[in-house]
């Protein structure tokens, strides 16, 4: 397998509609053939945290047993950041501290694990947020372009193959505001406008970039169960790799087999849906 740098962007809780409707930056790539966008379905539940440990894993939460956002611990299956690391890779993550607790060390300790450089891995280079006292009044979430500048100086200053941001804003506002709301449409607009100079930039630096979700939202603000507006969202790749039809539903479980695929790591015999990329 040849090896690739590549960064994973998951904007939390965007569903498909909105994505196509309001991201013209990501759209104006996938029109000048830059790019290439698919509609991809989350596990169920369409949990934020089962979300993520199925991102990484490869596996159902009815293996992985991640119900919700309220018993996060660490997992003991393979996953990205772990497979990347044995293979010798560097990893970094810019997101918030569940994904810390599932595939380094839990609990969060904020002082030891708020920023961690650690050869050893599973994730080389950490650098994470709480949202600690997180409510409808006050989201508690960074700033997006200082989460993107973060991920961007691990890229040129510590020189990570592989890494994942994570931000909850448009989830959090979603979850307030709902999606179909002039509130929402400006935090769709001022996403997109802030992630796509750092885009372009990751792509000069030679990165294959994805920007997608965990899973989506419905007209209420929710998430969680099975409707297509809670399950679906877009998946969006820059990259040389091939594939599949434009009609094609991608499987959630896919995205971690696809992902060590272009990194060129060998895939664990746990992660047993096909790959989409080649």
């Amino acid at each position: 397998m040849s090896q690739n740098k590549l960064l994973l962007i998951i904007l939390d809780g965007v569903p498909y509609a909105n994505w196509r409707r309001l991201f013209g930056n990501l759209e104006g790539w996938v029109e000048a053939g830059e790019a290439r966008v698919w509609r991809m379905r989350s596990v169920l539940p369409s949990t934020s945290a089962s979300c993520y440990a199925s991102i990484h894993t490869g596996l159902l939460p009815q293996v992985h047993r991640i119900w919700d956002n309220a018993d996060i611990r660490r997992l003991e299956f393979p996953d990205i950041f772990s497979e990347a690391t044995k293979a010798g890779l560097k990893t970094g993550a810019v997101t918030h501290s569940y994904w810390s607790e599932f595939f380094n060390r839990a609990p969060f300790d904020v002082v030891r694990d708020i920023e961690y450089d650690e050869p050893g891995g599973p994730i080389t280079h950490g650098r994470f947020h709480t949202m600690k006292g997180y409510g409808h009044d006050n989201q508690m979430t960074p700033a997006d372009y200082d989460l993107f500048g973060t991920l961007t100086r691990l890229a040129e200053v510590k020189g990570i193959d592989y890494g994942i941001l994570h931000t909850c804003t448009l989830d959090s506002m979603g979850h307030r505001f709902y999606h179909d709301c002039e509130a929402m449409d400006h935090a769709c607009f001022a996403m997109d406008a802030t992630l796509a100079p750092f885009v372009d930039r990751w792509r000069r630096a030679g990165y294959e970039v994805i920007v997608t979700a965990d899973h989506g939202q419905d007209a209420r603000g929710h998430h969680g169960g099975t409707g297509p507006d809670q399950r679906d969202f877009a998946f969006y790749y820059f990259g040389p790799a091939e594939g599949p039809a434009p009609e094609v539903v991608l499987d959630q479980l896919a995205l971690a087999p696809t992902i060590l695929g272009r990194l060129g790591v060998p895939v664990p015999a746990t992660m047993t849906a096909a790959p989409f990329l080649r």
